[in-house]
């Protein structure tokens, strides 16, 4: 499933969007999405905030989350035309 995913005011194309309730009663989002070498640094320094308000315009969401997981298919996207496949984890915060 794809939807847009904003954080902190930047938009993202989430692919493969998840979300679940857990046990303590706080969601978690999970998506994919590409990164170009021209995004790297912006998406990295978001990343590294790990403080986020994160809204899904399609499922009328708002909430306050930090980082639960996150992957990354390449570690160096500085590189001209790459591209990097990430995953991340938000879980909001309680």
């Amino acid at each position: 499933m794809k939807r847009k995913v904003i954080i902190n005011g930047y938009e993202i194309d989430g692919l493969e969007f998840q979300m679940e309730t857990l046990p303590k009663g706080n969601r978690k989002v999970s998506f994919a999405f590409k990164v170009s070498s021209e995004e790297y640094h912006d998406i990295t320094t978001l990343l590294y905030k790990n403080d986020f308000t994160l809204q899904i315009p399609e499922e009328n969401l708002e909430l306050q989350a930090t980082i639960h997981n996150y992957a990354t298919s390449i570690t160096n996207l500085y590189e001209a035309n790459a591209v990097g496949d990430f995953h991340l984890e938000l879980v909001e915060k309680q």
